[in-house]
C-alpha cells in the first residue's frame, strides 16, 4: 500500500550475482512514470541498474510499475505526487534523497493533452497544460538542482515533443508548453553546466502510448503520413536515447534536443 507520505519502498530482488551495469549505484526520478513512455523509461534505466523513482497521480497504475520493476533487482520507490504543485515536487525531491541520499538523473516526462482548436480553446485548457507539462518541470528542475548543485553532477532529461519544435494544430497549449521545455532546457543548461549538471531534451514524435492512441483515427493517419520511416514509434526506442543520456557516453551533451520522430521533424 502507499503510505501516508505518498511513498512506498520496494526492496531489492534479483540475483544474488550479476555483472556491472552503467547505471548501478545512480539513482533516478521518473515523473509520469506509470505509464507510456515514462514506463519505459523507468524500465530501461533499471535495466541499466539504477535505482528507480517512479511518481505520479495515480496510485494504482503506480503499483503495478513497481510490481514490474521488482524483479530487475534494484531499489524502487514509488511516490504519488502532482508535479504541477510545488509542495508536491519537493516533498518528490524530498522522499528520494532521504532515501537514496542523492540523485544523479531526473527525467521530466509527466504531461497532458487537452487538444482543441485555438478559437474553442478554454481558458482552463491552456493553464491545465501549461502548469503540468511546463511548470511541473520548471518546479522538480528547481528542486532537484539543488541537489546536485551539492553533489557538483547530475543529469535532467526533458522530454519535449516535436510538436514544442514544428506546431501542430489543435494543440496550441501543447505545443506551446513543449516550445517553453526546450527554452527551459537550453537555459538551464547554461546555468547549471559550472556545477557538472547536463541538461537535454528528447523529443518524440508519434509514439505508441495511451496519449496517441486518443488521437481521431484520421488525425492520427495523417501524421503518420508524414512519417518518412512510414510506422509509429515506441515508448522503448525513446527510452533508449534518454537512457544515452543519463550513462557515461553523454559527458559532452548539455543543451541539446534529440528527435525520436522517424523523420516526421528534421
Amino acid at each position: 500500500m502507499i503510505d501516508r507520505e505518498g511513498g512506498r519502498r520496494v526492496s531489492a530482488g534479483g540475483a544474488n550475482e550479476h555483472m556491472a551495469k552503467g547505471l548501478e549505484g545512480r539513482v533516478a526520478i521518473i515523473t509520469g512514470g506509470s505509464r507510456g513512455i515514462g514506463r519505459a523509461v523507468a524500465h530501461s534505466l533499471a535495466e541499466d541498474g539504477a535505482s528507480v523513482v517512479v511518481s505520479g497521480r495515480h496510485a494504482g497504475r503506480l503499483e503495478a510499475t513497481a510490481k514490474e520493476l521488482e524483479g530487475l533487482g534494484v531499489p524502487v520507490l514509488v511516490v504519488v505526487a502532482d508535479v504541477a504543485r510545488r509542495e508536491d515536487a519537493d516533498r518528490l525531491v524530498g522522499q528520494t534523497k532521504d532515501r537514496f541520499a542523492r540523485i544523479d538523473v531526473l527525467v521530466n516526462n509527466a504531461g497532458i493533452t487537452r487538444d482543441t482548436l485555438l478559437v474553442r480553446m478554454k481558458d482552463d485548457d491552456w493553464d491545465q497544460v501549461l502548469d503540468v507539462n511546463l511548470r511541473g518541470a520548471f518546479l522538480m528542475t528547481r528542486a532537484v538542482a539543488k541537489v546536485m548543485i551539492r553533489q557538483k553532477s547530475g543529469r535532467i532529461i526533458n522530454i519535449a515533443s516535436a510538436a514544442g519544435a514544428m506546431g501542430n494544430a489543435g494543440q496550441v497549449n501543447y505545443s506551446a508548453a513543449k516550445a517553453g521545455l526546450i527554452g527551459l532546457t537550453k537555459a538551464a543548461a547554461r546555468e547549471l553546466s559550472r556545477w557538472g549538471i547536463l541538461v537535454n531534451a528528447v523529443a518524440p514524435g508519434l509514439i505508441d502510448t495511451d496519449m496517441a492512441a486518443s488521437i481521431p483515427p484520421e488525425a492520427r493517419e495523417a501524421v503518420l503520413a508524414q512519417v518518412p520511416l512510414g510506422r509509429i514509434g515506441s515508448g522503448r526506442e525513446v527510452a533508449e536515447v534518454v537512457r544515452f543520456l543519463a550513462g557515461d557516453g553523454a559527458t559532452y551533451l548539455t543543451g541539446q534536443v534529440i528527435h525520436v520522430n522517424g523523420g516526421l521533424y528534421m
